[in-house]
């Protein structure tokens, strides 16, 4: 799978890290930046990500800031993006079975480092549930489209 990974500075000490456990799953990893701990704007990795995965150039995205929350709230703003914010395992796996995230936020400074392999194994090995869920998935999608048309 292509998976695309950024950062901002508070990611950038994770990230060398989730690309090496991604590329050790497997998967085809691209990454967008950052290139050191000094300050960036998260919504311009947020952009190279999820832009990525909006136009189809990477089928998931993983982004890293402080909390995951800046990077959630400006990776959403895509379409075709479904970013969730995880901070365990169990959080991780229903981010892929009810919610079909296609981008994995997390937080840089207060996870365990130790935690994360776990998290992405399981966000990448849960399936979508389908169901009830892609009802619900597809209404979000409907949301999204006549927000795209109101402009």
């Amino acid at each position: 799978m292509k998976i695309a990974v950024g950062a901002d500075h508070g990611g950038f000490e994770r990230k060398a890290a989730i690309i090496g456990t991604l590329r050790k799953l497997g998967h085809a990893v691209t990454d967008m930046g950052t290139d050191s701990d000094e300050s960036v704007d998260y919504p311009d990795y947020a952009a190279k990500v999820a832009g990525a995965v909006s136009r189809g150039r990477a089928e998931r995205g993983v982004l890293i800031c402080g909390t995951g929350i800046g990077m959630s709230i400006a990776a959403n703003k895509f379409p075709k993006v479904r970013a969730a914010v995880v901070w365990n395992v169990k959080t991780a796996s229903l981010a892929a079975e009810h919610n079909k995230a296609n981008v994995l936020c997390l937080s840089g400074r207060f996870l365990k480092p130790a935690l994360i392999p776990k998290m992405l194994g399981a966000w990448l090995a849960t399936p979508f549930g389908g169901s009830r869920h892609e009802r619900r998935v597809k209404k979000i999608a409907k949301l999204e489209a006549q927000a795209c048309r109101r402009g």
